[in-house]
């Protein structure tokens, strides 16, 4: 989930990964203190959704307290 030291971008597939390739995938881009989140189903060619750490952290915690869980 970490960029290389050559700069290259190092994704991560999500533990809850489906097996039709539906999940997310994150990097954590050091250089620029963000993480970088994708559609796992679409790779390089999915449009990158950037986040602060702390923008990350408050969407994981929403996330993992059901607050953003559909009716």
């Amino acid at each position: 989930m970490f960029s290389n030291d050559d700069g290259a971008i190092s994704w991560r597939k999500s533990s809850r990964c489906a097996a039709n390739g539906t999940c997310v995938e994150v990097a954590a881009i050091h250089t620029a203190g963000t993480i970088a989140a994708r559609d796992a189903k679409y790779g390089d060619a999915s449009p990158v959704l950037m986040f602060s750490t702390g923008e990350w952290r408050a969407l994981t915690e929403r996330i993992k307290s059901g607050r953003l869980d559909l009716p």
